[in-house]
């Protein structure tokens, strides 16, 4: 058996994600688009900024 790449497993991890939302989505009635999964999260730093704006 060949040894995998890091970027081949990354890859393949990521499509089942995808595909494990999109399947949790349909089981709650909801109709996900191809585009569901490509939510961006915020860097880091604009998480500190809106916790410290909460703080002050």
């Amino acid at each position: 058996m060949e040894k995998l790449s890091l970027q081949t497993k990354k890859a393949w991890f990521a499509k089942h994600r995808k595909a494990n939302f999109a399947a949790s989505l349909r089981l709650e009635g909801f109709v996900p688009s191809p585009t569901d999964g490509d939510i961006k999260l915020p860097v880091r730093a604009a998480a500190l900024r809106a916790v410290q704006l909460l703080k002050a």
